[in-house]
């Protein structure tokens, strides 16, 4: 996931971002892409605590060199149902909130893709199923969404799942229910004792 988000550079193999090769790229050319066509939601959520949301949403616009728009912040943080906690710092939003607020800061720059790894791993059931709405929402509009989970659950949202294992893909399932997923996962897994 970090290298095809070209966070990471692969030591083999190339990297496209539609008709861009991302491998080529000097850090520079890197960085400016990241900003203007890759959004990255991390589990860890990586919000800065000093920031309130809407600080937080606006960071990739300021560090773009762009003077974001109130409303425009808003707009997003709208669309992940917490427009009305704008003001409220890291520390003063549960878990499940701030994973959207860190999914708002991704949508903001409109990138032509979204990773996700692990979006929903640290989030209860309910905040978990809220996310993997959006997510959806956002594939159906047309986004690209790329995830890396272990939730069967989760993976059983996409309309393609590849199972990676050792680096390699290993097989894949066109929208798969989860049960399908486990029982994949589960040989996956299966190894002698």
């Amino acid at each position: 996931l970090q290298c095809t988000a070209g966070l990471d550079r692969p030591t083999g193999g190339r990297v496209f971002l539609g008709d861009t090769e991302l491998t080529g790229l000097s850090e520079r050319r890197l960085t400016l892409l990241r900003r203007s066509r890759i959004g990255f939601v991390f589990q860890a959520f990586n919000l800065l605590p000093s920031l309130t949301a809407e600080q937080n949403v606006a960071l990739p616009l300021r560090l773009a060199g762009r003077r974001p728009k109130r409303g425009e912040v808003l707009d997003v943080l709208e669309r992940v149902g917490l427009r009305e906690r704008a003001g409220h710092r890291p520390g003063e939003l549960s878990g499940g909130q701030q994973q959207r607020v860190a999914l708002a800061r991704a949508l903001v720059t409109r990138p032509d893709v979204l990773f996700g790894d692990e979006p929903t791993g640290a989030l209860d059931t309910t905040t978990g199923r809220e996310v993997l709405s959006m997510l959806r929402t956002m594939a159906d509009g047309g986004q690209t969404v790329i995830m890396v989970t272990h939730d069967p659950v989760a993976a059983s949202c996409a309309d393609r799942v590849l199972f990676l294992a050792d680096g390699r893909v290993q097989g894949e399932l066109h929208s798969p229910a989860a049960e399908q997923i486990a029982a994949r996962m589960t040989r996956m897994a299966a190894v002698p004792c």
